[in-house]
């Protein structure tokens, strides 16, 4: 079996409502995404000797986190808090984008991996930055 892997970057608004640091407040990261993807050599046709093409993994990526979530304020659906100030940008015409759970760097490597498993993509591993020297993973 192969892996192959590919980087993207992109920016983010957040807030981790009921934290008890800093990260309570509304902040923003320069977001690092690398999603890996693992699987057998193509055998015949235009692909063959790939995984799958790098401008594919790259279109799917883009589709489906980086131009929902590239400048948006990520919050949690189930906070009162967060979707209030959601419902504010929203209301000011700024882009906003809602997932179930906590916007923390882990949760948000798992919905990017469940997201991007659900488009048929052979998905092993998310890492995620939230920082220059900070980041998460997650597979299964």
């Amino acid at each position: 079996m192969f892996k192959i892997a590919k980087e993207f970057s992109f920016d983010m608004a957040h807030m981790l409502d009921g934290h008890d640091g800093k990260c309570q407040n509304l902040h923003g990261h320069t977001y690092k995404l690398q999603v890996e993807v693992s699987g057998d050599l193509e055998l015949n046709g235009t692909k063959r000797g790939m995984v799958m093409d790098y401008s594919d993994l790259k279109a799917i990526v883009k589709r489906h986190i980086l131009e929902p979530m590239d400048h948006a304020f990520i919050y949690d659906l189930h906070s009162k808090r967060e979707s209030q100030v959601a419902q504010l940008l929203i209301e000011l015409k700024s882009k906003v984008y809602g997932i179930p759970s906590r916007t923390t760097a882990e949760e948000m490597a798992k919905y990017m991996f469940e997201k991007l498993e659900k488009t048929g993509l052979s998905v092993s591993l998310i890492r995620l930055w939230e920082t220059p020297t900070s980041y998460c993973e997650y597979s299964r």
